[in-house]
């Protein structure tokens, strides 16, 4: 189904979202559209909706499956607007996604169990929301991909990642109970040409929808839990976001573009698309679920 804008879809489209887990992919630009669909449809979404400048085809076999809704990435607060309508939209309880294109969720054991099955989980512990650690990708070769992006020769930090305590500044700048921003990867090694506020790895990518929930900027939502990267007895599940999005932004802005030859450095490791070897490097963990 094709929605002309979200406002359609809110009025239209409710059968999409009656039943979770709900993926929400968010286009900004061209760049690896179709895989980014075609992976999230792998991990088994009861729906997946896509929202798109207007103009963007898809191929007939995806667009049979999926909800093209037209949207403006460059409207302010485009994300949080766009997925704090959606989630006030599903019932209570509903499980949600949300990354954009050329991003790729992963969690641990992904190969052999659904997505379902990980929130289901999740929801066992009484958890509501899920940490995602986004885990910038890169081309080796900008030479031959001067986008920087490329699934084939795709490459991250296997080292260089650090967390610093979450401060409260409405509260004396006292220390958030739970909750760290975390660093690493392009945005740490590049971060001159990276905005202060958009250096953090740490997203809350996977969230249960709830009647006074609102996502904020910077990823975080109004419910401070939420935010926590576990409870309060033990580790919880995580899971990372492979994104070539900071790759894309710094080979396509013009006072980086230039001035960076190659993302590649001695610590660089090709990606190989499993979640072992995620796990192995701690950019996620499987917490209790064995």
């Amino acid at each position: 189904m094709i929605y002309d804008s979200l406002q359609t879809f809110l009025e239209n489209g409710q059968k999409a979202i009656a039943k979770g887990p709900v993926a929400i992919i968010l286009v900004e630009d061209l760049v690896e559209v179709e895989s980014t669909i075609r992976h999230h449809q792998k991990l088994d979404f009861a729906s997946i909706l896509v929202l798109r400048p207007a103009g963007l085809e898809l191929p007939e076999d995806l667009s049979d499956t999926l909800h093209i809704i037209t949207w403006d990435p460059f409207e302010d607060d485009a994300t949080e607007t766009a997925v704090n309508a959606i989630s006030q939209a599903t019932a209570p309880g509903t499980w949600i996604y949300y990354c954009y294109n050329a991003e790729y969720l992963m969690y641990p054991f992904m190969e052999t169990r659904s997505v379902a099955e990980l929130l289901a989980f999740h929801t066992e512990e009484r958890r509501h929301a899920m940490l995602t650690y986004v885990v910038d990708l890169y081309a080796k070769d900008l030479n031959q991909y001067p986008s920087g992006v490329s699934l084939d020769d795709a490459w991250f930090d296997r080292t260089g990642y650090y967390a610093l305590a979450r401060e409260d500044a409405a509260n004396g700048y006292a220390r958030k109970e739970r909750q760290l921003d975390f660093y690493g990867g392009l945005r740490w090694r590049f971060e001159e040409h990276v905005p202060y506020l958009k250096r953090t790895i740490d997203r809350i990518s996977l969230f249960t929808s709830a009647p006074y929930l609102e996502m904020k900027s910077g990823h975080v939502f109004n419910d401070e839990e939420y935010n926590t990267y576990s409870c309060e007895w033990h580790h919880n599940l995580t899971a990372s976001i492979a994104s070539f999005r900071a790759a894309k932004a710094l080979r396509s802005n013009p006072g980086s573009r230039d001035v960076i030859g190659n993302f590649s450095w001695h610590n660089s490791v090709k990606f190989d698309w499993n979640s072992q070897q995620l796990l192995d490097l701690g950019l996620m963990e499987p917490g209790q679920w064995f």
